[in-house]
């Protein structure tokens, strides 16, 4: 008995500070990443049937006009990002499996810091590229909506038909959307950077 107690020996310090940082870092990136997947996903499933789809208005002076949000062409973009944005959760999580390896009695069984490292980095680069992508959308987005402020009418019936032209609430709420989307991947490149800090501390 008095073998096993002098056959183990805890873990060196700073071993303890980068599973910490990995366990710390790796719940909180996962959770905010998956509870913002979530809900930009809703916004945009929500968003999508009226986006594609042509509404039709009665204006008060009687004309009835389709409205089309115009923004159909983001779609593709945001679906893109919100993909990359879950696998981007994913791998936050696997800074909780890397976690508990480096905690194992087992030295074999421990990762080694350039695998560590090698890891954080990955996921790094795929926040970096959900992060691009997202801001690709909202450049589209913020075009459209650009274009629709400056050739919107002043008044109601001046608008001949082209109820169109107005910034719709919908616009907004894909806006809000893809904003937590690249909050999300934002929490994800600092946690990484973080991370990377307290690894080579």
């Amino acid at each position: 008995m008095s073998n096993q107690f002098e056959s183990y020996s805890p873990l060196p310090p700073a071993l303890q500070r980068v599973a910490w940082a990995l366990r710390i870092g790796g719940w909180v990136c996962f959770w905010v990443q998956l509870v913002l997947t979530v809900i930009s996903t809703l916004i945009i499933l929500f968003a999508a049937p009226m986006a594609f789809g042509n509404r039709a208005t009665t204006l008060p002076n009687g004309v009835t006009t389709t409205n089309s949000s115009g923004i159909s062409g983001f779609f593709p973009i945001a679906l893109l990002g919100l993909a990359v944005l879950g696998f981007s959760a994913y791998r936050a999580f696997g800074y909780v499996r890397l976690s508990r390896k480096l905690k194992s009695p087992d030295n074999l069984a421990r990762p080694k810091k350039a695998e560590t490292v090698l890891y954080v980095r990955r996921t790094l680069i795929s926040n970096c590229i959900g992060m691009l992508i997202t801001l690709i959308g909202a450049e589209s987005l913020s075009g459209v909506l650009l274009g629709k402020s400056l050739v919107q009418p002043q008044g109601l019936l001046a608008t001949g038909g082209m109820i169109n032209q107005y910034i719709d609430p919908l616009d907004i709420f894909i806006v809000l959307g893809n904003t937590h989307a690249i909050f999300a991947h934002f929490v994800g490149m600092i946690a990484a950077l973080w991370l990377i800090d307290q690894i080579y501390k």
